[in-house]
């Protein structure tokens, strides 16, 4: 019986492309022990992203790769995760209590941002991480309604703020603050001000990913997010329709002229199905999300359809994510959320946060 090596199983493990990583599992540095026991095989992989969905099926997948090496009898696979801090713009000091930041931004409204960026936390959430969500839009703010939280947020110590929680998300939003039917008449400046004390005030605790739902465009609100908020990565959302893809084109160049890495598009309202019929149409065009992603070098992270279902269920305060969790549609949030998070884990990781401050005291 031929004695079974770990570069053969190493060289088994470079043919498995990680969906998610876009690389195989070796030069992905995700394949962290390989013991060899005679003819047993024991692998342990630890992703940067989290993969609760993904796990099993990837573990079959090491198994079949490895099982097919002369020699190996039996194989054992054990796959974690830990995710870690990335790199964020020069300069800019980090959010206590929150790892990454990922900004869901638009070009233009009315392309369902707001609606992708809290099933995309709540899929992030249901892969196995932390999450918190920030209603960046002061003047149109949805995600109360959206997670169906209503009240206002407690300040135990008269200083920050504590998330609200609904469906294991931590949320923060202008909403929880007002009544729902007040306008904001605010001018620009107060409204960048808001936006950095309800991110900063806020009690985050212990996140993975703070997702902030961007208001649509590229203005003072967005500049000052590229600018003063540590964003880790950004995704676009946009529809096939021509006039969001030149929009949504505004945005990416937006984010990658300061310098934050787009991880991604998102096209949504990709496809109608009839309700009734389960006919198939292409009501905004087909395929500019993806012919986008080419054009500019960028992953396309996955097309969602124009389905009623999640505009009801999100109008109703139990988006999809978690109203139907073994829908189809829930899936493909859960792929996006794993693909997103995926290509931020590739990014450089940012060591700040372990290193003590030095403070120099004159005595």
């Amino acid at each position: 019986m031929a004695n079974v090596t770990q570069d053969q199983v190493k060289e088994a493990l470079k043919t498995l492309i990680d969906p998610n990583l876009d690389t195989d599992l070796v030069s992905a540095k995700v394949v962290k022990d390989i013991d060899i026991d005679g003819g047993k095989v024991s692998v342990r992989i630890v992703l940067g992203y989290p993969a609760k969905g993904y796990a099993d099926q990837l573990a079959q997948q090491v198994s079949e790769k490895i099982s097919a090496i002369d020699g190996v009898e039996s194989v054992d696979v054990d796959i974690s995760w830990k995710i870690e801090a990335h790199i964020t713009q020069k300069n800019v000091k980090t959010i206590d209590g929150v790892k990454n930041i990922i900004a869901v931004a638009s070009g233009k409204g009315g392309v369902g941002k707001s609606t992708t960026a809290v099933n995309l936390a709540l899929a992030l959430s249901a892969e196995g991480a932390n999450v918190g969500i920030l209603d960046a839009d002061i003047y149109g703010p949805s995600q109360p309604r959206m997670l169906g939280v209503s009240g206002k947020p407690e300040s135990p110590d008269g200083q920050s703020l504590e998330p609200m929680n609904s469906y294991h998300i931590q949320s923060m939003s202008i909403g929880y603050l007002i009544d729902e039917d007040t306008p904001m008449i605010w001018r620009g400046p107060m409204v960048t001000q808001a936006l950095e004390q309800l991110l900063k005030d806020t009690a985050w605790k212990d996140l993975d990913y703070l997702i902030i739902d961007l208001p649509p465009g590229t203005g003072d609100t967005q500049l000052t997010l590229a600018q003063k908020v540590p964003v880790s990565g950004a995704v676009i959302v946009t529809t096939p329709q021509d006039i969001a893809l030149l929009d949504a084109k505004k945005g990416l160049k937006m984010f990658q002229k300061v310098e934050v890495p787009v991880l991604g598009i998102i096209e949504n309202m990709s496809i109608h199905i009839c309700s009734k019929c389960g006919h198939e149409e292409h009501i905004f065009g087909q395929g500019g999300g993806q012919s986008m992603s080419e054009q500019y070098d960028v992953d396309f992270l996955g097309a969602l359809p124009l389905d009623i279902r999640i505009r009801e269920e999100t109008d109703s305060g139990k988006p999809t994510v978690v109203a139907e969790p073994d829908s189809r549609i829930a899936q493909i949030y859960r792929e996006i959320a794993r693909r997103a998070a995926g290509r931020l884990s590739m990014q450089a990781k940012n060591h700040a946060a372990k290193f003590p401050q030095i403070v120099i005291q004159n005595n």
